[in-house]
């Protein structure tokens, strides 16, 4: 798919609308009561701030020129006091929103990543994990002020205003409709460049996330960048992809930065206006100097809202392009889930059955079709045949990771669609060709298949599968710390400890996709003795390379053309001398090379 390559823009399937912004508000409604605390604060600081012109004027007009110095004192107290309570009640408000914004930032984080942790393979096939990433964390992060202080301070702002032009016009309504002339100026220029706005911070929210993707790609392969010389390709890459984010973003600054000097001028001009008007053309016997003073220092009052409404408009066309995203991401449907009234899967015998089932990964290419076979319990199963050929699938389907296209798989005699994931992924285990170990220690990383798992558990686990020898090589033993990807383990380690992570659980169901394929030769005729031990009474789906994994499994199944061509046992299938035959010999001569 296009939209898995990290050079390819996302398109959003459709334009913003309001409803984004209602559900944003069902986060920030969980934390009302201290907005509204917040909110209250700050009114509150603004209508103390909005005397200090009348204090001013007060002084201008009565107390200097009748050179009355305790009035003048008493006016210079009160202007002291009205700026020490405004910085209080402010701080306050602040301290208040940050944790809100913070608590945001949390609620939404946390409700990405468990949906993400629901999403079916399909979703994770389609994407590089860096454009998932910057949703979760850069996405989020960009949002949270604007849901939080900027929603605080949208309302504040307008209480301002209105606050503001009740004292202008009490003060002198003449003079306070020279200050408000300039608004349709503004409101004709922010309806002009709206749209490009939206369209620039969509651009660096693509950017962005290619860059990031890529990004996240190389660290990843680094190991392989390095082993193919691919440094140099590589950073022209990089740089390709951060030249189109800066460009993206300047132009997007750019649109932004179009906004605070037109504010800027119509105030310069409006309160140059004041004084031409006031000194001018009413003359003194209209209006006061202390008047005309106050005045101005309203009009000064009026345009910095409005400054700060221009710039949090410019912060909402940002916030508008990552809701988009997080919001699309939110609304990425749950292919695999429990359906309505799902039951639990009771203790399993083991019996796995599939009825006619298709598959098909999209409409163009059908992987099985019409497959139907038993596995009673305790048999062990090997997958082979061709790459693509549908192995994998088969032991998805059976684990639930994908849904089936038509038919059923049934586990001792349920659909798997008619019980819960939970109840039926419990009590399977699943050992993958990719051994996957977290950071923590190796105890941690075993006991991640049982939680409540005791170290004789742990132990016993691994010297099952043969992994108890090196990691007591290690001088912290089982407490030995694992980096990310664990870098110092080899991979053949890592799949011995990911075997006794799969085995801990103890699974009725174990599933081996070329779990041993890192194992050398040695270490793997140890493992099967112990594995022979364990899958007594386990039914087992092995999907291996190596003849000697599979030659003494109960089934063989030969898997090609949309379904099993062949089924039998080792030696059943080679006096057929068919597809299992040819793969056999062709095996062969390979390991003779």
């Amino acid at each position: 798919m296009a939209r898995n390559k990290y050079d390819v823009d996302e398109q959003l399937e459709s334009p913003f609308d309001i409803r984004h912004l209602k559900r944003a508000m069902v986060y920030v409604a969980r934390y009302k009561k201290r907005m509204i605390t917040a909110l209250l604060l700050s009114a509150a600081a603004v209508i103390i701030g909005l005397f200090s012109p009348v204090i001013t004027q007060r002084a201008i007009d009565e107390a200097i020129p009748e050179k009355n110095i305790p009035k003048l004192l008493v006016m210079a107290a009160l202007l002291l006091l009205t700026i020490v309570v405004n910085i209080i009640f402010s701080a306050t408000r602040s301290r208040i929103m940050t944790k809100v914004g913070q608590d945001i930032i949390f609620d939404i984080r946390t409700d990405l990543f468990e949906h993400l942790q629901r999403l079916s393979f399909e979703y994770y096939d389609s994407r590089p994990h860096g454009k998932i990433l910057v949703r979760i964390i850069n996405y989020v992060n960009s949002v949270s002020d604007t849901l939080s202080n900027g929603i605080i301070t949208f309302v504040l702002e307008i209480f301002n205003l209105i606050f503001i032009a009740v004292f202008m016009f009490a003060m002198h309504w003449k003079m306070a409709l020279v200050i408000l002339a300039g608004v349709p100026f503004l409101a004709a220029f922010i309806l002009l460049i709206k749209r490009r706005q939206r369209r620039a911070w969509q651009s660096v929210s693509n950017k962005s996330s290619n860059l990031n993707a890529y990004l996240h790609e190389g660290i990843v392969g680094v190991k392989v960048t390095q082993l193919f010389v691919r440094e140099e390709e590589n950073s022209e890459i990089f740089g390709r992809l951060s030249e189109a984010y800066r460009k993206s973003w300047m132009k997007a600054v750019t649109c932004n930065n179009l906004l605070w000097p037109t504010v800027d001028t119509i105030s310069v001009v409006i309160s140059a206006a004041i004084y031409f008007v006031g000194l001018l053309i009413m003359g003194p016997a209209s209006v006061s100097l202390g008047t005309i003073v106050a005045m101005s220092g309203y009009a000064s009052r009026f345009w910095q809202p409005i400054l700060n409404l221009a710039n949090l408009f410019n912060n909402f066309i940002n916030a508008v392009s990552y809701l988009e995203r997080i919001f699309e991401t939110l609304d990425e449907p749950v292919k695999v889930n429990d359906k309505e009234g799902a039951e639990e899967l009771p203790p399993i015998e083991g019996n796995v059955s599939f009825e006619n089932v298709t598959f098909a990964y999209d409409e163009s290419k059908t992987v099985l079709e019409n497959l139907s076979f038993e596995v009673k319990k305790g048999e062990s199963v090997a997958l082979v045949g061709p790459t693509g050929a549908g192995k994998t699938t088969i032991v998805n389907l059976i684990s639930r990771f994908y849904d089936v296209t038509d038919g059923a798989v049934l586990i001792d005699g349920y659909d798997v669609r008619d019980i819960t994931l939970k109840s039926l992924r419990s009590q399977m285990g699943i050992m993958l060709q990719d051994s996957v170990v977290f950071s923590g220690t190796i105890a941690d990383n075993i006991r991640y298949g049982k939680l409540d798992a005791t170290m004789d558990e742990i132990v016993k686990a691994c010297e099952t599968v043969r992994a108890d020898e090196f990691i007591r090589e290690f001088p912290d033993g089982y407490d030995t710390m694992i980096n990310e990807g664990g870098s110092m383990l080899s991979q053949g380690q890592k799949q011995l400890i990911a075997f006794a992570r799969t085995l801990i659980s103890d699974p009725k169901i174990l599933v081996l996709d070329e779990a041993t394929s890192s194992i050398d030769a040695k270490t793997e005729k140890l493992l099967q003795e112990g594995l022979d031990r364990l899958l007594e009474g386990r039914t087992s789906f092995i999907i291996a390379h190596r003849l000697s994994t599979i030659r003494n499994c109960d089934k063989i199944m030969y898997v090609s053309n949309c379904g099993i061509t062949e089924c039998g046992n080792h030696d059943e299938l080679m006096a057929k001398r068919g597809d299992y035959y040819k793969l056999c010999h062709a095996r062969e001569s390979e390991t003779a090379v």
